[in-house]
């Protein structure tokens, strides 16, 4: 029987004292977020699956373009599509809910930050942004705390007149929400249309005939972490004709205009653009909605006026998950083409009926775009990014190159090069490789799909790299063997099975007979449900629903460990003030369940120690594998009530030291929340205070090389702590605003992984400058770290011509990674490569080393010598593999590491055998820099041969420079012999003693025309 106590066993409470006198690293010297500019990761994307395209402005027929991606930025394109440029990139948050641009200023572009869309992922803003540049540059124009905006709208004539529809925090009540109105292009504010703290504006749309004429839908929501509620009194449509300055209600006002009556969640409108007397709207509402999708009784749905919004006609119930989507298009061109969104339809009728047709993009879809010049170019945006149609949206063109993939979570493995497999939001688990061995880089074909739906944890038996575990929401787990491509579904507690449906409380079955049979639904999960691999046996795991479980045969079976959260029941709690009913709009919409398990983890150092969070604030410690379990959450100083428990990090480096990360944003909190603890926590120290504020931390994790060193993804930004939080830095390094939503180190090639929640997968190859930056390194004038292992890439171009439609992830750099400190005013340095004799082998290019980190790439090969070499680094053939010492001289200091050059894996070479074939390639690349050497020699001959010169002289110099010139051609080829490590082929020997042969005549030949010239 599962016991929970409050205080530890006597065992573990003696161990606690000893451990207690530990005493955290004083706190050291941080390095500045400039400092660290120079760990640039590379971006590998990928592309193939893109991401949450939420809204579009179009400069006339689509030429150019920008794109709103829901926590990406913006992105522009000025070829209709075909490339893209990431515009908004370094503002003060990544999630946007609606770009617009000026119809004739078309240089004025506006972009309202913080996700439109209320879904339990959604991220949040900062307000408003303006450019008059085209999104060269942007200004912050107010409303800080609006944190979701609907929509903008600019005047037709005036670009200084601009509305702004704020829909106002999502997990909480605020007064900044609103219709708001600026006549100074933002300079200043006025809310012109305002109803409570719980309801913001959603949508706004002018009249394109009369500006003066506005509609805009007010939007009543909120959620909590135990659900959401979607509408209410407060959402209504209103008008105005005034230009802003009064509005009239036209919902629930008793007008008895045909529009629906009672409570209403979102709606979304829409103007014909012929006719302007024609408008529609979808209404969201509805009984009985099931907590994932759908309503099971639809009501309201799409109303049609013909006279400006005074009368309506409602045409059909058809409205697909309204909270999500609900943004109708009427075609500009012909007012019976209606198109709707999150299932992709449309209506040739009016909205009477609707079509559903198959399509090949992503299901999920926010917008459709019509071109007002061609009905039959139709843009679809949605969450897997844009698709572009010529047949009126029947079919489309995948746009592949836009990389905003939202990614949950990321585990690795160890093939060389290692495999990445992650989860993604609404676009299910993917694998790719780290990088690959072609010049192209990392490609698209290099992904394949392992699981559907909303992706998240992906974890690999590393005992062979063949089996992936990874899941679906609410721990849809499976087992995959990715050589076979055999799966499994392993998701605990499923004897019976249960209905497809995401069951919400009582309201799916008969509310009558609540027990149907084969009515019972899916054991609650957690929307990112946790699941482990023992770190002590690839055959145990944990998976948590609301109880824990234990599987002792890779999920065979399972065995249930109890229920560890509070067991509250939800239905007690109230969102908005009320307690749900059937009635509730959109009720708890994405959140079937609560509580549950959001976090598990075992002890690296003893099998059976446990640590587990909630989603309601539960920490719970078993230090028997699972008998008894200890409530550690009254312990931690600060953890807010039913604080969301996003990471549990157990230290390798020291057993019982822990770290927590909790966030509390879904109670509209947005304070960062980090512990460590020493004693299995039975005590904690708080290790946020140098965050800056209301970053919401995410994921934590110890290096496993430097038990101080410590990095922090949070929901803007990266950091880093060199003292186990004592401070912190931010790493920026080049990279966007973006959410770190998961981060791993790969133990063997020490390369940080980022999986963000923006703009998919970064790489910080050889994190080893982190690793060893100290204050005593912080305090000199030079330093070199160590550096990796470095390998002597083949890479081959394998792609034929492609078009300019793709997208390329970077490859680690073809070298050598050497990494630097540099001291404040020390401006030079060099870097030099030696042999075990102590020769020098080669010198390596230095570019404007900066004050603090800086890195420079050895590319493997030998110097010859060339004046060349100084810029371009070294053009001999790859030195020999074995160990070199790397030597940086700076500031009257010189630093040395060693270094080991390792072969291509791919080639199996006796090391004899390559000895000769190296210094046979260095004889002919220095014999194809003589033939340079002597072409140039003849040519500055004949430049001093002037017209006075005897013809036959002229002639004979003239034959001579075409001569040299072709046999530098030919010693050229020479290095040909480099593609292939092995003895030299009959005709590479025959060219060679050739070119050798005849350079020697030529050379003669050459000295007597010299001794003419000079005679």
């Amino acid at each position: 029987m599962m016991r929970i106590t409050r205080s530890l066993p006597a065992s573990l409470a003696a161990l606690a004292m000893v451990v207690a006198g530990y005493a955290p690293p004083a706190h050291a010297q941080s390095p500045s977020t400039a400092a660290l500019d120079g760990l640039a990761p590379r971006f590998i994307g990928p592309a193939v699956m893109s991401g949450r395209i939420v809204d579009l402005a179009v400069v006339g027929s689509g030429t150019v373009l920008y794109a709103a991606s829901s926590t990406g930025g913006v992105w522009k394109t000025v070829d209709g599509g075909v490339t893209w440029s990431d515009v908004f990139r370094d503002e003060g948050t990544h999630s946007v809910g609606d770009v617009a641009v000026h119809p004739r200023d078309t240089a004025v572009v506006w972009v309202g930050t913080g996700e439109r869309a209320s879904r339990q992922s959604s991220g949040w803003g900062d307000g408003v942004y303006k450019s008059t540049d085209g999104g060269e540059s942007w200004t912050h124009m107010g409303l800080p705390d609006s944190k979701h905006i609907g929509r903008i709208r600019m005047h037709p004539d005036d670009p200084d007149i601009v509305f702004v529809a704020a829909m106002g925090h999502l997990w909480g009540p605020n007064e900044e929400r609103g219709l708001y109105r600026s006549t100074d292009g933002g300079a200043t504010w006025e809310r012109v249309l305002h109803v409570d703290q719980h309801t913001g504006v959603v949508d706004v749309i002018m009249d394109p005939s009369d500006p003066s004429i506005l509609y805009a839908a007010s939007y009543q929501r909120e959620r909590r972490p135990w659900g959401f509620h979607g509408g209410g009194p407060g959402s209504a449509l209103w008008k105005s004709t005034d230009g802003g300055d009064t509005w009239t209600k036209l919902t629930n006002a008793g007008l008895e205009n045909g529009l629906p009556t009672g409570d209403i969640g979102r709606i979304g409108i829409d103007v014909y653009a012929s006719d302007p007397r024609i408008v529609y709207v979808s209404v969201e509402q509805g009984e009985r909605y099931n907590a994932s999708t759908a309503y099971e009784q639809r009501a309201a749905g799409i109303y049609r006026s013909e006279d400006r919004g005074e009368t309506w006609e409602h045409m059909s119930d058809w409205n697909p998950r309204p909270m999500y989507a609900s943004q109708i298009t009427v075609d500009p061109n012909d007012d019976q083409r209606i198109y709707m969104v999150n299932s992709y339809s449309w209506s040739d009728d009016g909205g009477r009926t609707f079509t559903v047709p198959r399509q090949t993009l992503h299901g999920d879809d926010r917008l459709v775009w019509v071109d007002p010049a061609n009905s039959d170019h139709v843009i679809k945006a949605d969450d897997g990014g844009l698709g572009l149609s010529w047949n009126r949206g029947q079919t489309f063109i995948y746009v592949t190159n836009l990389p905003v993939s939202q990614w949950y979570r990321v585990g690795l493995d160890n093939s060389f090069p290692f495999r990445i497999c992650g989860g993604l939001q609404d676009n299910g688990s993917w694998c790719g490789p780290s990088s690959t061995w072609r010049n192209e880089g990392i490609l698209d074909q290099d992904w394949i799909k392992t699981g559907g739906g909303d992706g998240f944890r992906n974890v690999f038996d590393t005992t062979t790299n063949r089996i992936l575990y990874n899941e679906s929401q609410y721990l849809g787990l499976q087992r995959i063997d990715l050589v076979t491509g055999e799966s499994k579904n392993i998701r605990p507690n499923q004897p019976e099975g249960f209905i497809g449906a995401r069951r919400n409380w009582t309201t799916w079955p008969d509310l009558d007979n609540p027990e149907q049979r084969l009515g019972n639904a899916m054991p609650p999960g957690n929307w990112d449900g946790p699941f482990i691999i023992s770190p002590h046996d690839p055959n145990t795991l944990y998976a948590g629903l609301d109880e824990l479980f234990v599987s002792r045969d890779q999920g065979d079976s399972w065995t249930s460990l109890g229920d560890l959260t509070s067991g509250v029941d939800r239905r007690t709690l109230e969102v908005m003030g009320e307690l749900p009913d059937s009635s509730t709009l959109s009720l708890d919409d994405g959140i079937p369940y609560y509580p549950t398990l959001t976090e598990i983890v075992e002890s690296p150092f003893e099998p059976g120690v446990l640590y587990v969070g909630t989603d309601d604030g539960q920490v719970r410690v078993s230090m028997d594998g699972g008998q008894s379990w200890d409530s550690a959450a009254e312990r931690v100083p600060g953890l807010p009530a039913d604080a969301w428990i996003n990471g549990i990090e157990a230290s390798r480096h020291v057993a019982g030291r822990l770290y927590l990360v909790a966030n509390n944003y879904r109670n509209d909190d947005y304070a960062n929340y980090v512990w460590a603890s020493e004693d299995h926590g039975e005590s904690w120290t708080r290790i946020d205070g140098g965050l800056p504020a209301e970053r919401v931390a995410r994921t934590l994790r110890e290096d496993p090389r430097n038990p101080d060193l410590l990095y922090l993804g949070t929901e803007i930004g990266l950091f880093v702590s060199f003292d186990r939080g004592g401070s912190w830095t931010e790493l920026r390094a080049g990279m966007p605003t973006m959410a770190f939503n998961d981060l791993v180190i790969h133990p063997r090639d020490n390369d940080l992984v980022l999986a963000t929640h923006s703009r998919g997968l970064f790489i910080l190859d050889d994190v080893n400058a982190l690793q060893e930056l100290t204050a005593g390194v912080m305090a000199s004038s030079a330093h070199l770290f160590s550096a990796e292992p470095a390998y002597q890439i083949r890479y081959n171009g394998e792609r034929g011509h492609t078009g300019d439609m793709i997208f390329h992830g970077e490859n680690p750099p073809a070298g050598a990674i050497l990494s630097f400190w540099m001291g404040e005013g020390v401006d030079d340095a060099s870097l030099t490569v030696h042999d075990a004799a102590g020769a020098e082998v080669a010198a390596v290019p230095v570019d404007a080393p900066q004050p603090g980190i800086n890195r420079a790439v050895w590319n493997l090969r030998m110097a010859l010598g060339t004046p060349q070499e100084a810029r371009g680094g070294p053009s001999g053939p790859w030195v020999m593999p074995g160990r070199y010492t790397v030597r940086l001289t700076a500031g009257g200091v010189t630093s040395e590491q060693e270094l080991e050059v390792r072969a291509d894996p791919r080639l199996d070479v006796e090391p004899a055998s390559r000895a000769r074939w190296t210094a046979q390639i260095e004889e002919r690349a220095r014999i194809a820099i003589e033939a340079q050497d002597f072409a140039r020699r003849v040519g500055a001959m004949a430049d001093e041969v002037g017209e006075g010169s005897p013809a036959e002289l002229r002639e004979a110099v003239a034959e001579l420079q075409r001569e040299a010139n072709e046999l530098r051609s030919r010693a050229g080829r020479l290095r040909s012999a480099e593609g292939w490590i092995g003895p030299l082929s009959a005709d590479e020997i025959a060219l060679q003693e050739f070119v050798v042969s005849m350079l020697a005549t030529l050379r003669a030949e050459a000295d007597a025309l010299e001794a003419r010239i000079g005679g």
